[in-house]
Order: C-alpha cells, then sequence, then structure tokens
C-alpha cells in the first residue's frame, strides 16, 4: 500500500476541520481504496470515518490499513459466498458488510432476510430490524451484520440476524450543520459541496460547477423529475449509485409498475414509497410494454400521486440519466432530429413536459483524475444525511414564489419547474439563510435555461403550437426582462423556428375544379402488425423451435389473466415446465393472474405439488402476479386460455418436450432449442371469425 503524501491544508481545509470535526475526510484517500475495491462510497467513507478521522499522516496510514483489513475480513465479494457461509458454520458467527433486504413470505407468514453477496435469501431477522428501518423491506441497505449459526437441526435455515447496524448516520444535528454553513460564504461553500463529491473546484469553471450542483437536485427535492443526456464516462450515474444511501438506481428491465409503484399482488408500495431518489440508468434501455405504468409514471411525475387501486401519495424525485450518441451541433440543426432523441417512445411528449431540468451532460467533462480532489470534504455520508433531511423537512418552494419574477412565456409546468429548481439550489447553498440579488438571479438563469431546454424539444416534435412559448424569461430586481438561451441551440433556427408539418385536406368535391398543381400526398402510415390469426398445425417428432414463448406470447398480448387446464402437472420435470410457461407469461407485461387447474392421484401427491407450486406463487408476487391453484381428481382438458379471448389447445399440454440426455446440452434450457415428441396445437379465438392458414 503506497504512504499517503503530506499534503498541506489549504484555508478552506484548516476552516471545515475546525467547524465539522469528526464529520470531513481526505479525498484522495478515499480515491486510493476506492480503486481496489467495488464497494460503494458511502460505505467507504462510513469505515473512513472510523478509522482515519484525523490530520496526522501516521494516523491516516494505519487508519487505511484497518479499513483495508475490515474489508478483507467482512466485506462479503459475490464469488467468495460459499467460503463465507462455511466460515459462519465452522465459527459459529461472523460479522459482514453487505447489501441487506427482508422479504415477507405469505404462506410461511414470516419475514426472512436476504444477503446479497453472502448467497442465502433465507436468513432468520428479529423484527424489530425492519421495523425501525422500512427501508430493509424494499430494495435493501448496506449494514454491518452480525450473523450466527443455527445449530437446531429441526430448523429450516442455517444462519439468523444476531445484530444489524445500518451503514449511516445514526442521528443527524441539523442545526449544527446550518450553525456551520453560516460560517462560509457562498463561494466557499460550494467548493466545500463539490469537494465532498470527489471534485476539485479549482479546475472547473462556474459554468461546470452548477451542473455538478445540478446532479444533486433528486436529491434534496422532493417530486423532482431530472435528465441528463451526454456522452459516455462522465459519472451521470455516480450520485444516484454510490453517493447517498437514500437513492436508488434501476435498469430499464426493473421499470415496472410493480417495482416502482405499487405491487397490488402483495399490497405494497415500490420504490417511490421508499427512496428519495429513483434514478433510470441507460435511460434508452427502458422497456415499459404496458400503458398503465406509462400512465402511472406520468400521474406520479406530475403530483406525487397515483391510483393502482389505492391512492398512494409518495415523495420520491426521478431522474433519468442515458447517453447520446450524436454530434449535439447536429442535432439542434436538423429539422427532424431533437436533443430527446436516446428516450424511447415509451416516454413520449406527456413524460417530457413533466421533466423540470435537462442537464446538458455533453458539457460534462469525462471522469478523469485531473478533476479529483485532494483535500479535504464531508464525509459522504454526513452530506447524504444532510440532503436526506432537507429533502424530507426544509422547504424553500414559498420563499422562491415570493420573491422570483418570471415572464409572459412561462407557463404552468414551466414555472413549477423553475421555482422547483431555485428551490433546490437554495437548499444546497443557502439551507435556510438568504442568497443576494445577484446569487439569486444566478440561480433563477441558470433553472430557467434547464427547463427551457426540455420545452424546446417539445416544441421540436410537436405539429402546432402547444409548446411554441420557448423564450422563457425573468425579471431583475430592477425590472428588466430577460430572456433566457440554450447555449447549444442559441443561433440553430432548426431548434429555435421549427417547421411544422402541414396539414393536407382532401379536396371537397362539389368545389369548382382548380388549375392548381395537387397538393403532395402525406407519407403512407407504417404497415400495422400482421394480425394474430387462427392457427391448426402440428409439431413433428423431434421438431425444434416450439418453445413456449414463440407459441404463447403473440396471444397473450392486451390479455389480463390466463386459465392453464392440464391434468398433469405434478412431477417435477412437468412443474418445471410449469415455471417456465408462467416466466413467459410475466414478459407477456400485462398478465396480472394465472389460475391453474391441475390434477392429482392421492392427497399426498396434491401436497406435494402444492408445497412446490407454493414457490412460484411467492416469487411471482414480485412480478405483481397472481397465481391461484385448483385440483380436480377428473380433469382431462389441456389447453390455455387468455382472457382477451384467445384459446390455446396441445394435445400433449405443457409436457411436448423430450428430456434431453444431459443437462450440458444444447436445449436442455432453451425449449427452442430443444426437441419436441409429436403433437398437435390448436390456436382460435371463439369471439372473433378467423381464417385457418394451415
Amino acid at each position: 500500500m503506497p504512504a499517503i503524501a503530506d499534503i498541506p491544508l489549504d484555508a478552506l481545509d484548516e476552516k471545515l476541520n475546525a467547524l465539522f470535526p469528526g464529520r470531513v475526510v481526505r479525498k484522495d484517500i478515499l480515491q486510493q481504496i476506492k480503486k481496489g475495491t467495488n464497494v460503494p462510497t458511502f460505505v467507504l467513507e462510513f469505515l473512513l470515518a472510523r478509522y482515519c478521522a484525523s490530520n496526522d499522516p501516521d494516523e491516516i496510514q494505519a487508519g487505511i490499513a484497518a479499513v483495508f483489513e475490515t474489508l478483507n475480513t467482512n466485506y462479503v465479494r459475490p464469488d467468495e459466498s460459499n467460503k463465507a457461509q462455511s466460515t459462519v458454520q465452522q465459527r459459529g458467527k461472523h460479522k459482514f458488510i453487505d447489501r441487506v433486504h427482508v422479504r415477507y413470505v405469505e404462506r410461511e407468514k414470516r419475514h426472512w432476510a436476504a444477503m446479497e453477496n453472502f448467497g442465502s435469501r433465507r436468513i432468520a431477522i428479529n423484527p424489530e430490524f425492519y421495523r425501525n428501518n422500512d427501508r430493509l423491506l424494499e430494495g435493501g441497505i448496506w449494514a454491518e451484520v452480525n450473523l450466527r449459526y443455527n445449530e437446531a437441526e429441526d430448523d429450516d435455515y442455517a444462519f439468523y440476524v444476531e445484530n444489524l447496524r445500518p451503514i449511516q448516520l445514526s442521528r443527524f444535528d441539523f442545526d449544527r450543520y446550518q450553525e456551520g454553513r453560516d460560517a462560509f460564504t457562498t463561494d466557499e461553500w460550494m467548493d466545500v459541496i463539490l469537494r465532498s463529491v470527489g471534485l476539485e473546484p479549482s479546475r472547473l469553471t462556474p459554468r461546470l460547477k452548477l451542473h455538478f450542483l445540478a446532479r444533486l437536485i433528486p436529491l434534496v427535492e422532493p417530486n423532482y423529475n431530472f435528465i441528463e443526456l451526454g456522452p459516455r464516462g462522465t459519472g451521470k450515474s455516480y450520485f444516484f449509485s454510490e453517493f447517498s444511501p437514500y437513492a436508488t438506481l434501476v435498469s430499464g428491465g426493473q421499470a415496472t409498475k410493480a417495482t416502482l409503484f405499487y405491487n397490488n399482488a402483495r399490497g405494497k408500495v415500490g420504490l417511490v414509497g421508499y427512496w428519495d431518489t429513483v434514478a433510470f440508468d441507460e435511460v434508452a434501455g427502458i422497456k415499459i410494454k404496458d400503458a398503465d405504468a406509462v400512465q402511472i409514471m406520468k400521474d406520479f411525475m406530475a403530483n406525487g400521486r397515483f391510483s393502482r387501486g389505492v391512492e398512494v401519495i409518495a415523495n420520491a424525485s426521478m431522474a433519468f440519466v442515458g447517453n447520446i450518441d450524436y454530434a449535439i451541433d447536429q442535432l439542434v440543426n436538423s429539422p427532424k432530429h431533437d436533443l430527446f432523441v436516446s428516450l424511447p417512445k415509451t416516454l413520449d411528449l406527456a413524460v417530457m413536459d413533466r421533466f423540470y431540468a435537462y442537464l446538458p451532460g455533453w458539457e460534462m467533462p469525462k471522469s478523469g483524475s485531473e478533476y479529483l480532489t485532494t483535500q479535504y470534504g464531508f464525509i459522504t455520508d454526513y452530506l447524504a444525511e444532510a440532503f436526506h433531511y432537507m429533502f424530507k423537512h426544509v422547504n424553500r418552494y414559498d420563499y422562491v414564489n415570493q420573491r422570483v419574477d418570471l415572464g409572459p412565456a412561462v407557463e404552468g409546468r414551466d414555472e413549477k419547474a423553475i421555482k422547483k429548481t431555485i428551490s433546490a439550489l437554495l437548499k444546497i447553498l443557502h439551507p435556510t439563510g438568504t442568497p443576494t440579488d445577484a446569487e439569486f438571479e444566478q440561480y433563477t438563469h441558470y433553472a430557467v435555461e434547464l427547463r427551457r431546454r426540455v420545452k424546446e424539444q417539445m416544441n421540436k416534435r410537436k405539429p402546432d403550437e402547444e409548446f411554441a412559448n420557448i423564450d422563457l424569461s425573468y425579471r431583475r430586481a430592477t425590472g428588466e426582462e430577460v430572456v433566457v438561451f440554450c447555449p447549444e441551440s442559441r443561433n440553430a433556427a432548426a431548434t429555435l423556428h421549427p417547421e411544422r408539418a402541414s396539414l393536407i385536406l382532401s379536396p371537397d368535391p362539389t368545389s369548382a375544379p382548380s388549375d392548381a398543381p395537387a397538393p403532395t400526398p402525406a407519407p403512407p402510415e407504417a404497415a400495422a402488425e400482421p394480425r394474430k390469426r387462427e392457427q391448426h398445425y402440428k409439431i413433428g417428432y423431434e421438431a425444434t423451435g416450439h418453445g413456449y414463448e414463440t407459441i404463447f406470447l403473440p396471444y397473450a398480448e392486451g390479455a389480463k389473466q390466463v386459465t392453464v387446464e392440464d391434468a398433469y402437472i405434478r412431477s417435477k420435470h412437468q412443474i418445471i415446465n410449469f415455471v417456465r410457461f408462467c416466466e413467459v407469461m410475466v414478459k407477456a407485461d400485462t398478465i396480472t393472474a394465472i389460475h391453474l387447474r391441475t390434477g392429482f392421484q392421492t392427497d399426498a401427491d396434491r401436497k406435494e405439488t402444492e408445497y412446490r407450486l407454493g414457490h412460484l406463487q411467492e416469487s411471482l408476487k414480485d412480478f405483481d402476479i397472481a397465481l391461484t391453484l385448483d385440483f380436480d381428481k377428473k380433469l382431462h382438458d389441456r389447453q390455455v386460455c387468455f382472457d382477451n379471448g384467445w384459446v390455446v389447445k396441445i394435445g400433449r399440454g405443457l409436457d411436448f418436450y423430450m428430456k434431453p440426455s444431459t443437462y450440458f446440452e444444447a436445449g436442455s434450457h432453451d425449449l427452442d432449442l430443444r426437441y419436441c415428441q409429436e403433437t398437435t396445437v390448436d390456436i382460435f379465438n371463439p369471439t372473433e371469425s378467423t381464417t385457418a392458414d394451415e
């Protein structure tokens, strides 16, 4: 381990150490440790605060050694889960640093803890731990966990939580935070915040400083909708993945209404009810097929509430970050494309209009050591707690509402967006204080620009004048009106004055003929997708290409419920086939209920099948799908019925695949590659008049 250099403290370091003793750390220490670990920043700084809260180089060196020792002894790496479990078994107990979450298993009427890297989802836990920390129940938290081994052979679990300590401050004194802030000038405090997130402010322009502060806005302002698109490697997702334990970063594949908003099957609020900020990484990859989910997202982004059987109010901010793979000057000068080019079609104009700020990610520098600070900043966890407190308890909107004077082009959503952005900047830089007129104008000018960037793109996309008022402005204290422009589009006519699509009407057949040339016809509409059709065909012996996804998924479109009638879902491989079928129904996105009617021979058979399918019932609830079971000894029918009218009958039911000779051959897992038994398939819709093609 290289020695820590003795870097002299500058005036800001000395002031910060004097006013916030024990709450600051040298950021180059974090950078050195971070290079060799894959641990979130706030976890590392939790340990640094314990072992390296000193200015003495020798003490810092010893503290770093202690941090590495703690990580080597207690941090669980994903590839070492088996070793970690064996350690607990051999020693009887051990302390780990890991991400922990708790789930309620309804059929067992109890809670189980799961540790992500430790690799166990069935750890007994005392109710006091999740009652005192709701986030254990949704999304999970990083924590120090004392695990013990359970010697009782009759119990159905091997480990239990003896003690759990969340990796975050147990108490936060906002009055003390504000008192310390009052001793700094605004410029000094801005530099403190930037150093606290690892940046050296002396290497940043004033505009870049505001950009980096803007990334923090969703962490301090509730119900704030933020978007940043730009090149790769600029640290867009860092603030949401590692800076704060109150933010969570999700991928596009997790953007379901059950995960984000409300899980009807479990009766639980989703991520928006447990986190200050829900951020979407790689926003271009968001896939939301269910129109209900999009509508719920719009409702929530508009007013922080939605209805999904129950009325839910939540405060989470939403941040969308992603890449732009095009030259910005080409986009702003293009009559056809705009700066929302990376967004999927799911995020339509109604969603875009709810973005309060569009941060120009193309102006952000690539992450590099030249921008990293070697000086002191707040321990990440301390600043995250300050932001969390302001998120929940500090409101600067009323102050902004009384002081700001916006121009005539600022409309309803523009006004709310601008005022919330100013409010957030005040929380970050003036938690309870009052900015000067010059400072307030700077924040107002910047907030108007962030909103104008959103409106320019919508105006470019909309064929009418709905969003044409793009010249957003504000009035200075002197009464002078200032129109704000976005630097990238200030001279781009294609963005400032977009061409409007002309409306071509059919001529009145009764009108007199005209010598004017005939209007150019509008381009034809894109061809509609082929209509689902009735089919009757035979699957041949040893045929391939007939996986459940191929057969069933097209006919599940738009369906909410599906009923499976198959007398033979009882042996292990038949149940596995049914699990695979249910996985396909999850991919359909709209399915909320699966009903299985199957047969049985003896009561013992029935109980065994119920037990096995009970695990499937619980797991499907995570996808907001309710699985119900019905056993009928006389059942002989084999069919799958969707509530959209389509019926799929397979002669052999779901069990028409040949058993693989080994589970290490192609087709053992992908059913499209699996050899089939000979069987017939009939697909029809009694409610429609369809024509057989085969």
